[in-house]
């Protein structure tokens, strides 16, 4: 680890340009419970829809699991004409949620040449509190991928998952107090010094609280990507149930009041637009947490799960008005969202940096 001014950075938002995509190649069929045959079709698909918008670096650890999935790869790129390279990194990993164990990238906020142009936070990561052991791989990660990529590395010496944050590149990020102030990742720390810190390492000004516990389904104590996402330095979709009388529905209402009622850059408002949630999806008896708030944004388009649901149209409308330069890509996961996430969750986007060539 190197010692980095890190006042001299800044969280790029996630529709800024990427150098590329991190994911995870699935390797825990515990995730996926009798249904584990056909997560690597589907998780191939998803990589080579990545593919057709920016190159794809997947973890992949030992070379004779790279000789299986290759061809995989490859089948699925070629059926989706993709134009963008996946790489293979050779990476062990325990289980597929990128999002949650890998590097936040930060940018040089200055044409500066004394400094490195990017920087990688390496949150402490302990699988959501300790739900699934073993994670020793996982919260590895961050540090091989800036060995990897030549990128040195910050640790802010807290549990954060990149799942529980979400920015707006300007100053102001949205969490929930139901993840990030649970007893299981830092219990003792309280709000303020949790502001502190985000203040400090994802060098932003306003901090959001959402006080809803998350939807129905969801082992994250509410990860802010099933709930609330920027589109832009202003706007911010919110999941809203698909019935009234839902029974997360009094709690997405407090966090659309929340995200209403908060100011960002020069006491500026922000504006809540609403993401009608699918009707409840359950697989072997479990509600699954089905969100089309999970979506991956990728240079040019926004990939967006879909759950062969009514809503499914009304929520690719929604996100073609929130993104009309971009293309809008559905893509079924009915299946992936039985590992209890969808394509944010198994993403993690780098960007890219002035005479990026990586």
């Amino acid at each position: 680890m190197t010692d980095i001014d890190v006042t001299q950075y800044r969280w790029p938002a996630e529709w800024e340009t990427h150098a590329c995509t991190w994911v995870s190649w699935p390797v825990n069929a515990a995730t996926w419970p009798g249904i584990f045959a056909r997560i690597p079709a589907a998780f191939a698909e998803f990589v080579a829809t990545i593919a057709c918008f920016e190159r794809v670096n997947v973890l992949v650890g030992g070379v004779d699991v790279v000789r299986g999935i290759q061809p995989l790869v490859d089948a699925a790129c070629e059926k989706s004409a993709a134009t963008f390279d996946v790489c293979m990194v050779d990476i062990r990993t325990n289980d597929a949620w990128c999002r949650d164990y890998g590097p936040m990238f930060l940018n040089s906020a200055s044409a500066a040449t004394d400094v490195p142009p990017q920087i990688a936070v390496d949150w402490g990561y302990n699988a959501w509190g300790g739900k699934y052991p073993p994670w020793d791989r996982d919260a590895a990660v961050t540090e091989q991928i800036a060995r990897h990529q030549a990128v040195p590395r910050v640790q802010p010496g807290i549990i954060l998952e990149g799942g529980a944050v979400d920015g707006n590149g300007a100053g102001t990020v949205i969490t929930t107090e139901s993840c990030l102030l649970n007893a299981g990742r830092n219990p003792r720390h309280d709000r303020a010094v949790m502001e502190s810190i985000l203040r400090q390492f994802l060098r932003v000004e306003t901090v959001v609280w959402l006080p809803g516990a998350g939807i129905l389904g969801d082992d994250t104590d509410g990860h802010v990507d099933q709930m609330a996402r920027f589109t832009d330095e202003q706007t911010v979709l919110i999941a809203v149930p698909s019935d009234s009388d839902a029974p997360e529905a009094v709690e997405l209402r407090a966090n659309y009041s929340a995200v209403a009622e908060a100011q960002y850059n020069c006491g500026a408002g922000l504006r809540p637009v609403e993401l009608r949630m699918p009707a409840p999806k359950f697989q072997q008896g479990r509600r699954l947490p089905a969100s089309y708030c999970n979506f991956h944004l990728v240079n040019g388009g926004v990939i967006v799960p879909l759950f062969n649901d009514p809503a499914d149209d009304e929520a690719m409308q929604v996100l073609q008005s929130a993104f009309p330069g971009r293309r809008i890509v559905g893509i079924d996961a009915v299946d992936l969202v039985w590992g209890l996430g969808a394509f944010h969750c198994m993403t993690q986007q780098q960007p890219a940096v002035s005479g990026d060539t990586r």
